[in-house]
């Protein structure tokens, strides 16, 4: 098979009722695989999931004991995928079928590694959501070099065989789509952006909020650091340096000699840089290694 449409789904079963059957008939009118990860729901989830079992083939169905995450479940469905591209839909209708073929048709004729819909233009229903996703783009575009806008986007094809190969990477929470983005374009893949259209959510409550976007934030230092790490040592060591020499500077106006404070600054903003030399250096033995 050539696509696998997978869709984690945590307590949907509000919304689960009415998308289930559209998606199944979707997926046995184009031949794609239909891969749905029921990731620990305790509202119902599984029993509507068992309940539309025979409206479709080629359908697997993953059942999480424990609820995993929203990048663990996507992570195990890509582990059953059997197909060449994996596409990542919600759950909750937002995302429209017609652009499922859009972005699927996109990475065939350009034979790229993966196509990020991009929602660039559709206002978040909160400001809050808005300033977090602003944010998260700010310092990824700082520490590292993006083609791409909208790497938060839950809309994203990518050739299965590549997401195995970057899954232990990427973390089991929310920030699994900026990782994986981040991941390809490190890794010099192909990757390209679509517009997508966004539907409101009509039932249920987004579990998106602020510990997502701090958790989407402490992943990404972490990616920057494991493929760029100077990046960060470099900024720290010469904002030490710049504070220890601004010290210094009032006392030697001051004719009160050199600042000890300011020493210790100076002298730990070396000891930064060299670490940042040594982190380099492991990354790219970790990167040089197949």
């Amino acid at each position: 098979m050539e696509l696998s449409v997978i869709i984690p789904c945590y307590n949907e079963a509000e919304n689960l009722d009415s998308f289930l059957p559209k998606i199944l008939e979707f997926g046995t009118r184009n031949n794609f695989e239909i891969i749905l990860v029921n990731d620990g729901s305790t509202d119902g989830t599984r029993s509507i999931i068992e309940k539309n079992l025979n409206k479709g083939k080629n359908l697997k169905i993953i059942n999480h004991k424990l609820n995993k995450g929203y990048g663990g479940a996507i992570k195990s469905a890509i582990e059953a995928a059997d197909s060449k591209y994996c596409i990542t839909i919600d759950a909750d209708g937002q995302h429209n079928f017609v652009d499922v073929l859009k972005l699927y048709n996109k990475i065939i004729d350009n034979d790229a590694d993966m196509i990020i819909g991009s929602r660039k233009g559709q206002k978040d229903s909160t400001l809050l959501r808005r300033t977090g996703k602003m944010l998260i783009r700010v310092v990824a575009r700082t520490m590292m070099k993006i083609s791409v806008y909208d790497i938060n986007s839950g809309m994203k094809i990518y050739r299965t065989e590549l997401a195995k190969r970057y899954l232990n990477l990427c973390p089991d929470g929310m920030a699994y789509s900026d990782i994986i983005a981040l991941v390809f374009i490190n890794n010099r893949h192909l990757v390209l952006e679509e517009p997508i259209e966004i539907n409101p959510r009509e039932r249920g409550k987004s579990t998106i909020g602020i510990h997502t976007a701090f958790e989407t934030f402490m992943e990404i230092l972490n990616i920057i650091t494991l493929f760029s790490p100077m990046k960060i040592f470099l900024t720290v060591s010469i904002l030490l340096f710049l504070t220890g020499v601004g010290w210094g500077i009032r006392f030697l106006i001051k004719g009160l000699g050199v600042s000890i404070g300011s020493s210790m600054l100076i002298i730990i903003s070396i000891l930064v840089f060299l670490l940042g030399l040594i982190a380099e250096q492991l990354a790219s033995i970790r990167r040089n290694i197949k």
